[in-house]
Parts: C-alpha cells; sequence; structure tokens
C-alpha cells in the first residue's frame, strides 16, 4: 500500500512512535515539557510543524511499513494528546475564573472575620469557608499544574506539613474503598522545591496506586529521612551523595512485571485502556528537575512502592501560615487600578482605600489611558491584571512607563505561569500577585513594593 508511513525497525521504532506523536502536539508549552522528558530518558526528538508533517518517516531511516493495528494506535495516542492540548486550554481558563471568584469569597469574608469579635459565633462559620477557599485555592493550582507546565518556583517547604495539608484532598480523589494512612516522621522534613509540582507527585501517584486497585485496597504515604555516603552513591548511577527527604507512596493492588516496571516512565506508556501514559512520566520529571531520583519496588499480586528521593535543603522552612488577621502596613500613595473584572475591582479598591491608599479604578487599559492623561502627576503605582481585552497590562506598563519611568508597577493575574510568561512577565524585574488574594497578601505586596529602594 503507498503512502503508507515508515518508522526504524526495533526499539528504536516505538520510540519515534512516540516522538513523532509528541510533536504533532501544537501547544508549544506541552511540546516543550515532554520533549525535555523525552530526552531525558534517552529519546531523540524531532520537532515537527503539523499531523502530515509527523507521518512522514526522517529522511534516511531504515524502514518498516506500519500494519493496520499500528496505524489504529498512532492515530488514537495523536487524538488523545490534542484533547490534553485542549483540555490544557480549557483548565487554565477555567482556573483563571475561578481564582476571580476565590479572590472575592476570600476577600470579602476575611473582611467580615475581622470585624467580628472573637468568641462571636459567625466567626467560627466564616473561618470555615476562609479554610474551605483555601483548599480551593490548593486545588486550582494542582488543576494547572496537571494541565500545564509549570514554572519552578522553589522555596523551603516542610514535606510532612505539606502532605498532612493534602490529606482531606486525597480523601477525596481515593474514594471511600481505599483506605489512605499516613506516618509521617518525627523531624520536619525540609526540602526546597516548588509546592504545587511537589503536590502534584502525590496526587499523580495517588492516582495511579487508585487504578491499581480497582476493587479497593490500601494506601500508605510515609515521609523520612536518609543519608547516602559517597560510596553509596557510586552503585546507584546519577546519584549523589548526602541527605535525602524521602518521599514514600505504597499500595496493596495488583502489582508490576518486570517488563512494565521497565517502561514505566515511559511518555504514553499504559497498561490501561483510557489512561494517557503521562502521569508517571510527569512526575519522573518534575523528580528529576529537583535533583531527585525515584525508585519502584513491585511484583504482580505484591501492590508496588514508589520512594521518591529529594535532596534535604540546609536552612529553616518558614514556619506556618502567616496569621489572618494580621493587619497589613497602610499607606497614602495614588494607585491606578485595572481590573476587566467588575467584581474583582470593586473589592481590591474597597481593601486599598481601607488601608489608606487613593484609588482611581479603570476597567480596560483604555479607560486606564484616560485616566492616567487626567491624573498622571499624582499616580504612584500602577496596579493591573496581566491578561486583558484590546491592550495587555505588560502593554499598558510600558507605555506608563516610558512616560515616567520611576512609576511603581505590580501585576495580578489567575492564569497559569506559562500563560503570564507568553505576555512578558515573570521575568526578574517584575513583581506579581496571584489570584486569588487576600486583603492582607494584597496590603503587603503593595507596601512592599513601594518601600523597596529604587533600582539603579
Amino acid at each position: 500500500m503507498t503512502g503508507r508511513p515508515r518508522i526504524q525497525k526495533g526499539r528504536r521504532a516505538r520510540h519515534d512512535l512516540r516522538t513523532l506523536i509528541l510533536n504533532a502536539v501544537h501547544d508549544p508549552t506541552i511540546r516543550r515539557t515532554v520533549s525535555r522528558l523525552l530526552e531525558a530518558a534517552g529519546f531523540q526528538v524531532r520537532e515537527v510543524a503539523d499531523r502530515a508533517e509527523a507521518l512522514r518517516p526522517p529522511q534516511g531511516s531504515a524502514d518498516l511499513t506500519l500494519d493496520e493495528p499500528q496505524r489504529r494506535q498512532l492515530e488514537e495516542q495523536l487524538r488523545q494528546a490534542q484533547k490534553m492540548e485542549v483540555a490544557g486550554r480549557l483548565a487554565g481558563g477555567i482556573a483563571h475564573d475561578f481564582s476571580n471568584l476565590l479572590t472575592i469569597i476570600t476577600g470579602y469574608s476575611q473582611m467580615v472575620v475581622d470585624r467580628l469579635p472573637a468568641r462571636d459565633p459567625l466567626r467560627k462559620d466564616l473561618e470555615a469557608v476562609l479554610e474551605a477557599a483555601e483548599r480551593a485555592t490548593v486545588l486550582i493550582r494542582q488543576l494547572l499544574a496537571f494541565s500545564r507546565p509549570q514554572m519552578v518556583q522553589p522555596e523551603i517547604l516542610d514535606l510532612d506539613r505539606l502532605v498532612a495539608r493534602m490529606y482531606r484532598m486525597l480523601r477525596r480523589v481515593l474514594g471511600e474503598d481505599i483506605e489512605l494512612s499516613v506516618a509521617l516522621q518525627a523531624q520536619p522534613g525540609q526540602i526546597k522545591a516548588d509546592p504545587g509540582q511537589i503536590e502534584q507527585v502525590i496526587l499523580n501517584l495517588a492516582v495511579n496506586a487508585r487504578e491499581a486497585m480497582p476493587r479497593g485496597g490500601k494506601l500508605i504515604i510515609r515521609t523520612g529521612e536518609v543519608k547516602v555516603s559517597r560510596k553509596k552513591a557510586q552503585t546507584r548511577p546519577g546519584w549523589r551523595p548526602g541527605r535525602y527527604v524521602v518521599l514514600e507512596v505504597s499500595d496493596t493492588g495488583a502489582g508490576m512485571d518486570a517488563e512494565t516496571k521497565s517502561r514505566l516512565f515511559e511518555p504514553f506508556f499504559t497498561t490501561k485502556a483510557s489512561g494517557t501514559g503521562l502521569g508517571l512520566s510527569t512526575v519522573y520529571g518534575i523528580v528529576k528537575q529537583h535533583a531527585g531520583e525515584i525508585e519502584v519496588q513491585s511484583e504482580l499480586g505484591k501492590g508496588a512502592c514508589f520512594s521518591i528521593y529529594l535532596p534535604a535543603a540546609q536552612e529553616a522552612a518558614r514556619s506556618g501560615t502567616p496569621a489572618r488577621a494580621s493587619t497589613p502596613p497602610k499607606g497614602a500613595e495614588t494607585i491606578l487600578l485595572v481590573e476587566d473584572e467588575a467584581e474583582v475591582r470593586r473589592y481590591a479598591r474597597k481593601m486599598l482605600v481601607q488601608q489608606g491608599y487613593k484609588v482611581l479604578a479603570a476597567g480596560s487599559a483604555p479607560e486606564a489611558l484616560r485616566v492616567w492623561k487626567r491624573r498622571q502627576g499624582s499616580i504612584d503605582m500602577l496596579l493591573t491584571d496581566v491578561i486583558m481585552p484590546q491592550m495587555s497590562g505588560r502593554e499598558l506598563a510600558q507605555d506608563l512607563q516610558a512616560q515616567r519611568p520611576e512609576l511603581k508597577v505590580l501585576y495580578m493575574s489567575g492564569y497559569a505561569d506559562d500563560v503570564i510568561a507568553r505576555h512578558g512577565i515573570l521575568d526578574p524585574e517584575t513583581e506579581l500577585l496571584q489570584k486569588p488574594f487576600t486583603p492582607e497578601s494584597l496590603g503587603r505586596k503593595v507596601r512592599s513594593l513601594f518601600d523597596a529602594p529604587e533600582r539603579s
């Protein structure tokens, strides 16, 4: 049959199949992330522009005609990759809208809590609303992390505290027929890592374990610490000597044979009829990105145990969460607030006015330019949403700073990091307030920017 795509023989043929599918994905952020995973696993990645080119073989290759089952597999994996691209865009949009809603919910709830006496019965009810909103914020971050590659923003974390914070969410993910047990170490395990990505590792491992226990079972999450000597590191290729914090996720599921274990972290490899084959490859990529290691122990019928080793941090983790009711410092400067979501704009304006600032509010960049034309001499800061119709926050800031270089600029956004980055934000010289934000986080961010020394 003429015109049938050809790929190379042997194991390399399977590799080429997956690299072709990968590069047929149009979203560049998804493509770059999975490309890095493939290259780390020893694949050679070939960049292509579209589906037609993806189905053509590389020049000069030793070819083998695909049979019909292989063609159907190729087409199905390509469709699955395209579905993931669409799902990523949809998830990003939903997360943005939900972040705006959470900003309003948390903001006004906190405002009422701060006004109630400590023993008022309504205070406890509203604090429960705030706790639910905080959990929703974590879910939004996990949704974005799962559907979109995120920029790594490491901080010092207490791994035990992070696992404990995820307990309720994991309980819902696993379902009632799976028993969840958590055994945390006595001493806090501190790592330097991106919290959203470590949460994603735990979530993906939990989901993988659930799929291995269709009739129920037990999932155990343990934390610990281990010291790897130089001699021991030499017996493990790629390992470095030093202290590691260990995250262990084990299940009583079906287990795996040797062949499955050998391909476990390959992108698009899955033993499930409806699986994407990206859950564990994503885990592998995140662990490696954090200079960590991962080991798997499993036998058929005896469950599986994933052990994640992350380098221990030398500095101390931040203790606890800042007190909700602490009062942010006040100011008297004039702020030009630009936000196209009316309720978020009203909330942010009210919070800033209560903190002493003079606020000029605009619902779009063109409206902000008109306000600037009338009042530019008195405006000290531009507080703007990143992504708006007609003109982005970045473009607006560049326009205004061209006229007044000393103008302070603070961006705010509920979009995923990769979307924000495409609008020129998240470079070291910019300041960003992530939605949803509380009155305290808004006030402290604004004040810190005003009080920061001028850049030379």
